[in-house]
Formats: C-alpha cells, structure tokens, sequence
C-alpha cells in the first residue's frame, strides 16, 4: 500500500502534499501502491525538472482514466513520449494555436465575450433596472463552453450540445479522482466496485457520440463544397491535413485522432479558463481597493464611451498583474500533470529510478515565502513593483501555472488572451458586489484542476451608456 493512508480524501491532493512538504522538505519520495513518486514543491528544484533532466522526464504514466474515457490514450497531452506525442502536438499547433490562428479566430473570442456581457445586461433588465444576482461560476463555464466549442467545432453549447459541456465537466471530475488500478493494477476490480469503471465508460461514449457527430458533419459540408473561410473551425483544419500528416508511433485511426485531438483542445481551454476566471473575479470581490484599482485603470485607458478591445490590453498592466497573482494563488492545475522518469537520473542530488513518477505541487511552490512576501495574500501590486518581469510562459520557475519544459501547455497565448479580454469587459462594463458583509467562501473543490467549491454569487449594475451593451 505504501503511503496510501496518507493521502486521505477529506483534503485536495495539493494540500496534502504540501503539507508533507512542510514536515520532510521541498523534494520528498512517496510510494503510491506499487508507483513511486517524487513529490517537487521548490522552483529550483523545479527547474533542473524542467531544463537539464527535461528529456529523461518527458514522458507520462499510464492512467485507467485516461484509457477509458482518452480514445485508449490517443489525446497528445497525456500521450507518452515518442512520435505519435509529437506529430500530434505539432497538428494542434499549427491548426489552432499558432499566431495566425489566434488572429483569425478573433471574431470569435470578441462576439461570444459581447454575448456573454449582453447576456448579464439582458438579466439586469429584466430585473427591472435593480441590481440583479448572478452566479458568476456557471456563467464563466458558459462563456468558455461556448468559446471553445465555436473554436473547435463551429457550434454554441446550447440545445442538443448542453449534454457535452455537462460531460466535459464530468471528465475533468473523474480525472482528479484516485483510481486504485493506477497504484495497484491487482486490485482495479476496486475501481469497478466504486462505480467509477462504469462512469467514465459512460462519460466517454456521451462525448465520443457528440463529437463523431460533428466530425461527420464537418466532411459532408466538406464534401458538398458548401464551407467558407468563415467556418475553418479546427476540426475542417484537421480534416484538411489529417490524410496527409505523418503520424507514426500509434495504430488510431485518422477520426479517433481527430476526436482525441479536440477533446484535448477543449478539455485544456474549458476547465483552466472558467476556473481561473471564477478564481479572480472570487478574489477581487473579496478586495474591493484592487477592484476599484482595476476599474479606474479601465476608465483611464479606455474611457466609458466605449468597449474594451484586446488592443487595449497591452495598457491594463494592473488587469493583467490581476491575473497573475490569480494563477499564482490558484493555480487551475494546483498539481502539474504528471510525468515520468524514462531513465535513471539524478535530481537535486538524489538518485531517480526510471518509472518514478515526478509531481511538481505548483500550489505550495507558489507559496513559497522565500520568494513571494505576504504569500498567502491576494496583491497584484507585487507584479508591478518586486516581480515586474515575471510571466508565465514557463520561464520563471517561481510562476508555473501552465507548466514548463517540453510537455507545458501549448496554448498559454489563447488562454491569457481570453482571460484578460473578459474579466477587462467584465469590470468595465458593470459595479459588482455581494450580497453579504462576510468575505466570499473561497473553499477549493474535487477534479483535476482547481473549482471553487460554492457558487459564485455577484450583483451586477451597468455602469457604461445603455448602446455599448447592444
């Protein structure tokens, strides 16, 4: 069993871990059933991972999860290393995250971040021009549904698709939940026992039936010849490659890529957009100075007679020092995914077996008071004054959010692009405050990334001329 009884379920992994940190140092071995894992909580124990042990450790673990609801590991980002992790990865660069892509998706990001605002002036208006409730947490979930899947699929989560977003939401949940077969394979029947067998093989089929569907829709629209450059969603790009791309190192065929490939894609934007978003505005409402902060920044910059535009963004320097400390005190992914030792190695010192399985705890890292001052505290002034140059594009090993080295997160740019835009529109566009004196409930929930636990209850009043909202 090894250190399974330490890894109790009434608390989040990274909780635990961190606190396993405290008592035995930022570098510790756990055995997990029949696994070993190296537990990582220091940026420069981080960065000798990430950059001169990088190539031994760019694989990752087999999971039961992963194998019944990820097409039988077909998705690139929890794929191991070799060809098939990198011909796939290469595809969904270029397909969907490069530069180029970014600017001709941008009337997608720009229209559903104008529904969205419209959507919450629309409730205020019905509420009879009082200040109107709104759980902020489904919103965000909405708003970045529908992104994605207008990215992905050329189609909004409403109707027949709400089902998917419920299912995306499902995954995630049974992602961050312990599988027994992972620690100890002799037991998985445990797994079936708990009912998880039986879950995620459901999950799977309701989101496989969904998107073969749109795949099939997509090549008869491509063969009728009735597609135009306005619909070049992801999946006619990779419909128009697909048959053409060397992909060596798996035996898929081309639809299930395809299928893996888009799930990925939507599974990384929906869950670490909505919950950063939910995260930020969360701690904002808890710190009003800051809320006003990043309001008259907004006022100053753009002005009240007008929307916000990505162009404005560059000039939002506290908005974006916002979202910063919102990543660093709520990671979405509060443990790195996992990787795997594909060699003996020697990190910090100690001798790594191949197999150990590396868990870097981005959460306590981020906390760490050698580094970060006041490190539990919500203060986005600290990027503009101490850590001024600090981003999180995997460079800075005391900020991770997104991961670093060959297997980080490819798709940061789109992610902070959307982010910035809806929380500037968000603020600008409306006076925001909560119902109650006490400080909202900041409670962390059960899944691969980090949910809050409770909703998020926010009154909202316009605060632009009534055409900008139209």
């Amino acid at each position: 069993m090894g250190h399974l009884h330490l890894l109790g379920a009434d608390k989040p992994l990274h909780r635990t871990f961190g606190a396993m940190a405290d008592e035995y140092g930022p570098i510790f071995s756990i055995r997990v059933g029949l696994r070993t894992a190296l537990v990582v909580s220091s940026s420069e124990v981080a960065k000798e991972c990430y950059t001169t042990k990088d190539k031994a450790l760019a694989t990752r673990p087999r999971s039961l999860a992963v194998k019944l609801m990820g097409y039988d590991h077909a998705m690139f980002a929890f794929e191991r290393h070799g060809p098939y992790w990198r011909d796939v990865r290469r595809l969904a660069m270029v397909n969907l995250l490069s530069n180029r892509q970014h600017e001709m998706l941008k009337h997608v990001r720009d229209s559903e971040v104008k529904f969205f605002i419209q959507e919450l002036y629309g409730q205020w208006v019905e509420n009879g021009g009082s200040p109107v409730l709104v759980d902020m947490k489904k919103k965000f979930e909405h708003l970045v549904a529908n992104l994605t899947m207008r990215t992905v699929a050329g189609k909004r989560c409403e109707n027949g698709e709400s089902r998917w977003c419920q299912s995306l939401g499902d995954f995630m949940n049974l992602m961050g939940q312990f599988m027994v077969s992972d620690a100890l394979p002799f037991l998985g029947w445990l797994d079936t026992v708990r009912g998880y067998t039986a879950k995620m093989k459901g999950t799977a089929r309701q989101l496989d039936r969904v998107i073969g569907r749109w795949v099939e829709e997509h090549r008869q629209k491509r063969l009728s010849g009735s597609i135009n450059d306005a619909e070049q969603d992801f999946i006619h790009a990779m419909l128009s490659v697909i048959d053409d791309a060397q992909l060596s190192g798996h035996d898929h065929d081309h639809d299930t890529v395809i299928k893996a490939t888009c799930l990925t894609v939507m599974l990384a934007g929906n869950d670490t957009i909505a919950v950063t978003l939910t995260w930020a505005l969360s701690l904002l409402m808890n710190n009003p100075r800051a809320l006003k902060k990043a309001q008259e920044e907004l006022d100053f910059h753009v002005g009240r007679n007008q929307q916000v535009y990505e162009s404005d963004i560059k000039k939002l320097v506290y908005l974006q020092a916002i979202i910063k400390e919102t990543l660093r005190l709520y990671p979405a992914g509060p443990l790195a995914l996992p990787h795997e030792a594909m060699e003996d190695c020697t990190i910090a010192g100690f001798h790594i077996q191949a197999g150990t399985r590396l868990l870097v705890n981005l959460w306590k890292l981020h906390r760490d008071p050698t580094i970060w001052s006041d490190p539990l505290e919500f203060q986005p002034e600290r990027f503009l004054t101490k850590h001024v140059g600090l981003d999180v594009g995997g460079q800075h090993f005391e900020l991770l959010p997104f991961g670093s080295g060959r297997r980080m997160c490819p798709g940061i740019s789109l992610a902070l692009e959307i982010l910035q835009l809806t929380l500037a529109r968000l603020l600008h566009g409306f006076e925001l405050g909560v119902v109650s004196d006490s400080p909202l409930d900041m409670t962390e929930g059960v899944g691969l990334a980090m949910p809050k636990a409770t909703p998020l209850e926010v009154t909202l009043v316009p605060r632009l001329p009534s055409e900008l909202y139209h």
